[in-house]
């Protein structure tokens, strides 16, 4: 496998290499039923070089009767063979599937967290499907059999000198073609792949912006941009076509004239005396055969490609995002949480949207964090929670860096409530319960009751065992909101975050949310509340000041509102809670 074996080009570390060598004793057969299914396919040559030296001169009916069984039968055993092979390749191919399928949905998720996947998301996803197709399909047994070339190059040697000397020509021609195959589809390939994840980002985003789309009209407007998308991925995707089908039907083309071309040296040998009648038909059959493995590589060629680029692909992808290695199981946290120092940039850029920010909590603790639009609130939560890495500093849980915890019990520590909430399609009890498999009942109704939407779940249809579409479909942005807030206090987590967590809410969402907070609270967890709205900092007793991405006033609740709220007469639509225009309604002040 001269080919597939510049493929695989990582060290011999690599999780494709290791999964794919896990496969070494299916691999080992295949190479061996190829073996002898290449050996076999000299059955017609020498069935024709027999009946024409053998069984027309002698005109012997029993020994054409004898002949035609053989072949039969060896004709059989190649076919079960074939059989066996492509569905042994089939099964290798699903079994790599089967041993990188978690890995890839872990780079998935992990990846846009890095900023490391643009536009198709799910490309890793199509790459694995594109190496399990490659792998069940013809492609490898191409591959199996080109090493076999050689042994009929020397046959046709022995045939005649003439015949051995037309089939290395032959050979030499189709590998010609191979190596132009592959430089000409490389760029048009690379060209296809990065046109279908535009085309297909364009779309995901259509899906999942349905209503703005057909609400202000814009549906036109994005379907012309992606069907001008579309029209380039098209393109691309054609010419990559164009130029393999072009070069397998030119090495289709030659192979077969290659053949007619040594039936008329096989029969010019004949009448020269210098080769036997069977020559001619024998000779032209094991040249076509001893070509063959490479033109069906050449009309592979596409798919191999394709392989090839998505197997890079997804070892850049394994080498960026490496296995989490088996950390220490630390303690239950019940002490404190510490930010000491840290810098924070969005995910694959490198422009600071939160700078040196210090400060540490204690349990049963209430933290709200206020400031203007873009001062770096949302920023700071998600380094609290582990979901955007530090550029600089640590984030700290009882003197442990996050870094240290298994990601698996981190989060069993920690509830987060993000601005956009999204649920999973699935029951109410799932989504609240994390999906854990065999949750008990008792906690998923203890975070309800927590959040204070247990009546409100039992007033759906099938209450718990409601099922909800994906992004929470059939329920109010209030009631996902708060399903997820219930989702955040599942099983008790010492950390909770809340982003914004009363953007949807009305007055008895605001006055649950508020006992929630103080619940937490009370049961010695910490919690860190974004807030816009006063309302949000009830039950809160400390306040964090953030404008440009820094820290400008951290401390006790009454003595911070004091410096950062001033009242102010504003028109109705602009105060908080309605408040009459003049009666002195709360604003934040929008400087630092």
């Amino acid at each position: 496998m001269p080919i597939l074996g510049r493929v695989l080009h990582q060290a011999e570390e690599s999780e494709l290499i290791s999964a794919l060598s896990e496969c070494r004793t299916a691999l080992i057969g295949v190479a061996v039923m190829s073996g002898l299914v290449n050996v076999l396919y000299l059955t017609g040559s020498f069935f024709m070089l027999e009946v024409y030296d053998r069984v027309i001169p002698s005109r012997s009916v029993p020994t054409l009767i004898g002949l035609a069984a053989l072949a039969l039968v060896l004709f059989a055993f190649q076919g079960l063979l074939e059989t066996i092979r492509t569905r042994i390749l089939a099964r290798v191919g699903a079994a790599l599937d089967e041993a990188l399928s978690d890995r890839v949905f872990d780079v998935v998720v992990r990846a846009p967290l890095n900023g490391a996947l643009p536009g198709d998301g799910l490309l890793p996803l199509r790459d694995l499907d594109q190496l399990r197709g490659f792998l069940s399909g013809s492609g490898p047994s191409a591959m199996f059999d080109l090493p076999w070339m050689p042994i009929y190059v020397l046959i046709c040697f022995l045939f005649h000198p003439l015949i051995g000397c037309a089939a290395i020509a032959g050979a030499m021609v189709l590998v010609v073609v191979t190596l132009i195959t592959d430089r000409a589809t490389r760029a048009p390939s690379q060209a296809t792949t990065a046109h279908g994840l535009r085309r297909n980002a364009l779309a995901d985003a259509g899906r999942r912006n349905a209503e703005v789309l057909a609400a202000m009209g814009m549906q036109g407007r994005l379907a012309a941009r992606w069907g001008m998308a579309n029209r380039d991925y098209m393109i691309a995707q054609q010419r990559v076509a164009d130029i393999a089908g072009g070069f397998g039907a030119g090495s289709k083309v030659f192979r077969m004239a290659l053949q007619s071309g040594v039936l008329a040296l096989g029969a010019w040998l004949v009448i020269n005396n210098q080769a036997s009648a069977g020559i001619i038909i024998a000779s032209s059959i094991l040249v076509s055969r001893a070509l063959a493995p490479a033109e069906l590589a050449i009309a592979n060629w596409k798919g191999f490609v394709g392989a090839r680029q998505s197997w890079r692909r997804l070892s850049d992808l394994f080498a960026k995002f490496p296995q989490a290695g088996h950390s220490l199981v630390l303690p239950a946290p019940t002490r404190s949480l510490s930010i000491e120092g840290i810098s924070v940039a969005p995910p694959g850029t490198s422009r600071f949207v939160v700078q040196d920010a210090t400060f540490a909590l204690q349990a049963g603790q209430g933290l709200g964090i206020i400031g203007p639009s873009a001062s770096g609130k949302s920023s700071l939560v998600r380094a609290l929670v582990g979901v955007w890495p530090l550029l600089r500093g640590k984030v700290r849980i009882d003197g442990a860096a996050l870094g240290q915890w298994p990601k698996s019990e981190l989060g069993l520590h920690i509830g987060f409530l993000p601005q956009e909430v999204e649920l999973f399609a699935g029951t109410i009890a799932d989504n609240i319960g994390r999906f854990e498999p065999n949750a008990p009942f008792e906690p998923v109704i203890a975070a309800a009751r927590a959040a204070g939407v247990h009546d409100m779940v039992l007033r759906l249809s099938d209450g718990y065992n409601t099922r909800i579409g994906e992004g929470g479909a059939g329920l109010s942005a209030g009631q996902r909101q708060r399903i997820g807030l219930a989702r955040a206090l599942y099983r008790d987590p010492f950390l909770v975050v809340l982003d914004e967590p009363n953007s949807n809410l009305d007055a008895d969402g605001e006055s649950a949310l508020t006992e929630a907070i103080r619940g937490i609270r009370r049961r010695g967890g910490i919690c860190v509340v974004v807030a816009h709205r006063p309302s949000a900092l009830a039950a809160v007793d400390l306040v964090l000041m953030m404008a440009d991405g820094r820290i400008q006033a951290f401390g006790p609740k009454d003595e911070i509102l004091k410096q950062v709220l001033r009242p102010a007469s504003v028109p109705h639509s602009m105060q908080i809670g309605g408040s009459r225009p003049g009666a002195g309604a709360i604003i934040l002040q929008e400087s630092a």
